[in-house]
């Protein structure tokens, strides 16, 4: 119950103005490519053009996240959802582009795309 509630009252991308971005990164990383943890970092990026999807996409990945259920936590950085008249975006900053075990791991779990409508 309290996972529900505290779901219901994450702010949502969607609410934002045009051209503003919403981060979520780990305590002690900025976001900006300058920080010593994303440096060498790159990011995976999926686009949309409805408002909703950002929504949806942005709480699922925060829940994912926050619940450690993804494989290479150590690897992300952070999230950010950015909020576009046409098209908004939702990245996923990783720690090192070159680690090849975490690319490919990604590469083999569901795609979004597949998971999402976009």
């Amino acid at each position: 119950m309290l996972l529900c509630s505290l779901y219901d009252q994450i702010f949502k991308p969607s609410k934002l103005p045009g051209n503003a971005d919403f981060h979520l990164f780990k305590a002690g990383v900025e976001p900006k490519w300058e920080d010593p943890e994303c440096a060498n970092g790159g990011k995976w990026s999926v686009t949309c053009g409805r408002k909703a999807i950002l929504d949806t996409m942005w709480l699922e990945t925060l829940m994912a996240l926050i619940g450690e259920q993804c494989d290479e936590t150590d690897e992300i950085c952070g999230v950010v959802a950015s909020v576009r008249q046409r098209q908004d975006k939702l990245a996923l900053w990783t720690k090192t582009a070159t680690n090849e075990a975490a690319q490919d791991d990604s590469r083999r779990e569901r795609s979004v795309k597949g998971r999402y409508s976009v």
